[in-house]
């Protein structure tokens, strides 16, 4: 085609195509199986996006695929563990403009203040990357006991946790609450902040590509109260972090809690820019003590 040709060429203008956000449950896309929405807005008011209201069918479907993946998720090494929650950071940091962009527009941030805090989620994943195969050594030991027997203790994943996260901080302390959860073995179910989930939604995307087993991690989006009511009373739920909750949700949630003895981590200021400790890692936790006599075991020898 000739230079004057291509010049002659009409340019249409272009439709918008708009970003399409689903939940991450099991490892797949599901829209909510209500098939509602709730529209999400900047802090102008401005419409961003459609967001999935999830209903309480979606928060036992997201608990079953957090069972279902436990049994191979905590017998995973944590060696093995700490490479995936890495590999996790690499994806991030190949998507870390668009993160910066959701991030800046759901809290009504600037660009740079935006990029900072996604700069340190990325950091944060790497951090407890990096503690995956040392909180066993720094929580768990030898005891002192009185007679000819080792007695050792071991901290073992409580189970399938459900999260709460932040309402501020739709990003970075997201990842805080995430990340130390499934970094001792824990599966999550996470509902995402209420009016700022897109981040959330959009990190499922990466946890489908970074080598996450399907099931680890299920992100919700909706009504916080709404979801979190039948995870606090759900039996098959083993824990909640309440961080998300206002004071009398967290109330409520934490009454329903009792009825299966789950462990409850209570709302708490927090820091999040801060360099977090363990207590988070220690949080959802259990401790296992073995009992070994010392010397030959012999043909009947047990470790129990």
């Amino acid at each position: 085609m000739s230079e004057k040709s291509e010049k002659s060429v009409p340019t249409e203008p272009r439709l918008s195509v708009f970003k399409t956000y689903k939940l991450y449950v099991g490892g797949k896309f599901p829209r909510s199986e209500s098939g509602r929405v709730y529209e999400v807005s900047d802090s102008k008011g401005n419409w961003l996006a459609n967001a999935p209201l999830s209903s309480r069918k979606d928060a036992r479907d997201a608990v079953v695929a957090a069972r279902k993946a436990f049994g191979a998720w905590s017998g995973a090494t944590a060696y093995n563990r700490g490479q995936i929650l890495y590999r996790i950071a690499e994806m991030l940091e190949g998507r870390r403009e668009q993160f910066v962009r959701e991030v800046a527009e759901s809290e009504g941030l600037s660009k740079a203040k935006a990029a900072a805090q996604v700069d340190a989620a990325i950091d944060r994943w790497v951090w407890y990357a990096g503690w995956t195969d040392k909180i066993a050594q720094v929580v768990g030991g030898a005891n002192p006991v009185a007679g000819p027997f080792f007695n050792l203790s071991s901290p073992e994943p409580t189970g399938v946790v459900a999260v709460l996260a932040p309402q501020e901080s739709s990003f970075l302390g997201l990842v805080s609450v995430i990340a130390p959860v499934i970094a001792t073995g824990n599966t999550a179910v996470v509902i995402a902040s209420e009016n700022a989930p897109l981040p959330a939604l959009s990190l499922g995307e990466v946890l489908a590509t970074s080598d996450l087993p399907g099931g680890v991690v299920n992100v919700l989006s909706g009504r916080t109260a709404e979801i979190a009511a039948p995870l606090a009373a759900h039996q098959d739920v083993n824990a909640i972090d309440l961080t998300g909750a206002d004071e009398a949700l967290a109330k409520e949630l934490e009454i329903a809690a009792a009825d299966n003895l789950k462990r409850v981590l209570r709302p708490q200021p927090v820091d999040y820019v801060a360099t977090p400790g363990i207590e988070r890692l220690t949080a959802f936790l259990e401790t296992k003590t073995v009992w070994h006599p010392t010397g030959s075991l012999g043909a009947s020898g047990s470790s129990y």
